[in-house]
């Protein structure tokens, strides 16, 4: 099993290139069996996700071809088919593939979703707005059997903001008749990212970005080329990871806006940031005020950079309390914080941080993508070496990580070697 060497206490330095949103990519891709005719999706992440998707399609029959950072899809070809558990275990937004083949076919039979452990994700939400539509459903040993002779629009009511219940009942009813409006949906960038490639397509979606989308269906979708928008997430890592090494590092090919709430904290920690155009150049320093973080949906601070900054904020002096409000069991990076000289403790959805204790290399082990994430940064900046397992994780949403890190001055590489206990 491999694992990442890193020996700590460089400063990153350099420029580094943001690749194309993995958030959005998972959702892109089976949008793109709704049209009748080639899409190409471009500024495609080379990551683990992707490559499961790429598989799973072709065994589904459609054509595909996947090279460098582009992918055509048509989904003429695709047969509707039983799609257990297998490939699908392995990813999380795997769901997106029941609303594509709702709307496609009226029916899709796929098993529940895996990808990273972060406790209890209620599929309820994507069920309510299927039913909704006019959907029937049923839980047949683990794979969802959802059926409708004719998807009808409706109006929605999301009790909680959710993400992939937003973008899914937006697959299904992108070719229902009549219109369905979708209230209290999730605002997230990704979300309009999807509305844009299936308007391209020809689909009619007004309001994405906003709490109520509209959508009125049509009777048919055609291929088109679509262009992802930057991963925000992947950016948000890497300004981190630019500041707990206090180094000086411009990150290309952003979308500012799409990282305010991730500016803003870091600002207030003491970071000094520069916006321009698709740019944002981080420096660091040694001096960090202890801040609290309160993760909430776009355009709050997202929790999928909870666990990255709360390794920043072991190196603040004072006691930082992060909240995060959407996943509250994501904390398992803690106890490898920990074990690297953290002082932390969890109670309830809070991590409690007394900062500014230097940290020790050792032995971890990455149990989710973005504790992953946290733990490579904690290794940049201690003193020692990072032995870190559990690389799968990591390979699902960042794309030549050891490359890009190389490239900014760290000392890192990746070995291939047996998993160790610890």
């Amino acid at each position: 099993m491999d694992k990442l060497m890193i020996n700590g206490g460089q400063s990153l330095s350099g420029k580094v290139v943001i690749s194309g949103a993995k958030n959005s990519a998972v959702a892109l891709i089976p949008a793109a069996l709704l049209a009748d005719g080639p899409v190409v999706i471009e500024n495609l992440p080379r990551i683990q996700d992707v490559q499961i998707y790429y598989d799973l399609l072709k065994e589904m029959g459609a054509d595909v071809l996947f090279e460098d950072d582009w992918m055509e899809i048509d989904g003429r070809p695709l047969k509707h088919l039983y799609i257990p558990n297998g490939r699908v275990k392995k990813l999380r937004a795997s769901y997106y593939l029941w609303g594509a083949l709702l709307g496609k076919f009226g029916e899709a039979r796929v098993g529940l979703p895996g990808g990273c452990d972060l406790g209890p994700r209620p599929v309820d939400l994507h069920m309510k707005g299927f039913e909704a539509l006019g959907a029937r459903i049923e839980n047949q040993n683990g794979v969802m059997s959802i059926t409708a002779k004719q998807l009808k629009g409706a109006r929605i009511y999301l009790d909680l903001v959710s993400v992939g219940a937003t973008i899914n009942i937006m697959l299904a009813a992108a070719k229902a008749e009549g219109l369905t409006v979708i209230e209290n949906a999730a605002r997230e960038p990704e979300i309009v990212d999807v509305a844009t490639l299936l308007n391209n397509m020809g689909a009619n979606i007004k309001g994405a970005g906003t709490d109520i989308i509209r959508i009125q269906g049509v009777e048919r979708l055609h291929g088109c080329r679509h262009t992802i928008i930057p991963d925000r997430i992947e950016a948000g890592s890497y300004m981190i990871a630019a500041a707990a090494t206090q180094g000086d590092v411009v990150l290309e090919n952003v979308i500012p806006k799409h990282l305010e709430a991730v500016t803003a904290k870091l600002r207030e920690i003491g970071v000094e940031i520069d916006e321009d155009g698709d740019t944002i150049r981080v420096r660091g320093h040694g001096k960090y005020r202890a801040v609290d973080v309160k993760t909430s949906p776009y355009p709050g601070f997202p929790t999928d950079l909870q666990q990255p900054i709360t390794a920043l904020l072991t190196q603040a002096k004072g006691v930082s309390i992060v909240t995060d409000n959407i996943y509250g069991a994501r904390f398992r990076h803690v106890d490898e914080l920990r074990r690297m000289g953290a002082s932390i403790k969890v109670e309830g959805r809070s991590a409690v941080i007394d900062g500014g204790k230097k940290l020790l290399g050792t032995k971890v082990i990455a149990s989710d993508l973005r504790a992953g994430a946290a733990l490579v940064i904690a290794g940049l900046l201690t003193e020692g070496t990072t032995e870190l397992e559990g690389l799968e994780h990591i390979d699902r949403g960042y794309e030549k990580l050891v490359d890009k890190l190389y490239s900014l001055g760290a000392q890192v590489t990746r070995d291939s070697s047996k998993r160790t206990a610890h």
